[in-house]
């Protein structure tokens, strides 16, 4: 008999696998393959029996081997238990209670009143830089403590509504009270000849000046400005420039349009006759009187 076209005829070889067999083999495969990646011994739910086979203590089934076992934990129905044990456990437990913030304590000290201060104007001559000088005197300091300062933002205060032109610059040493000032909310120049603190611990004042960064004019922008002595030609129409004595008009466009009239005077357009200027008028001429009869008039 020939087996050479005959699904596993070839001599020797054993005959086509059953569809038991096939799925032996799949489930030993899968069975290797997830004892590769999962410990068994370590699965809460995983029992072996006094009999020698495996059951899940929660799902309470009962498989003969590990493959069984591991294909089951897979299956929607030990997938489904362990979401309603987990929520249930969730239920149960007792509310667990939130991280303790750390609290900063606040300092509390006996305030003495408003320090005596100082503001002063000033413009660099060379750059042209506006600058404010603060002199604060906190002749009853507390030892120890040095003047602190800050600048904050119109937002960051609960005084006065929000005005995005404005910013305060805090200062602070115990015992005095907090003191702030209201300046412009511009960009303050951070280099270090244009902002300087100085704390002088024999007289107990403090010193603070800063420079405000200088905002870019129109002139620097856009080039230099023409002297004022010279006047500036009159801006011709877009796309339209004087047109030269001698040349031609333009052919008329398509369609039977003709051009518009050009300004009387203009390069190329009518010219107008000069006006005369006005003359006085004639006295009325004497009439003669008629001939005599017989005779007539010669001409």
């Amino acid at each position: 008999m020939d087996f050479q076209h005959r699904a596993g005829g070839k001599t020797g070889s054993g005959g086509v696998a059953s569809t038991s067999e096939s799925n032996r083999d799949r489930r030993e495969r899968l069975r290797q393959l997830a004892l590769e990646t999962i410990d068994i011994n370590k699965d809460p739910y995983f029992m072996k029996n006094h009999l020698g086979s495996y059951e899940c203590k929660l799902c309470l089934t009962l498989h003969n081997n590990e493959g069984s076992y591991l294909a089951h934990t897979q299956g929607k129905k030990h997938q489904t238990n362990l979401a309603r044990r987990a929520a249930k456990e969730a239920k149960e437990a007792p509310a667990q209670p939130a991280p303790e913030k750390v609290k900063v304590e606040v300092k509390k000290f006996v305030k003495i009143g408003r320090p005596g201060y100082k503001v002063t104007k000033q413009r660099d001559p060379e750059s042209a830089q506006q600058s404010l000088l603060f002199q604060i005197d906190y002749p009853e300091i507390a030892e120890g403590i040095g003047p602190r300062h800050r600048f904050m933002s119109a937002y960051e205060q609960r005084i006065e509504p929000p005005d995005r032109r404005w910013q305060y610059l805090l200062l602070a040493a115990e015992p005095y009270e907090t003191i702030a000032f209201k300046v412009p909310s511009r960009e303050i120049d951070k280099a270090e000849n244009r902002f300087w603190t100085h704390w002088n611990k024999e007289t107990k004042q403090f010193f603070l000046q800063f420079h405000f960064k200088m905002e870019k004019s129109i002139s620097q922008s856009s080039g230099p400005v023409p002297p004022a002595n010279i006047k500036r030609p009159p801006p011709l129409m877009s796309g339209m420039g004087p047109r030269p004595p001698n040349e031609p008009m333009p052919p008329p466009p398509p369609g039977g349009m003709s051009h518009p009239p050009l300004p009387p005077g203009a390069p190329g357009g009518p010219q107008m006759p000069p006006q005369m200027p006005p003359q006085m008028p004639m006295p009325p001429m004497p009439m003669r009187p008629p001939p005599p009869d017989g005779l007539s008039m010669a001409n």
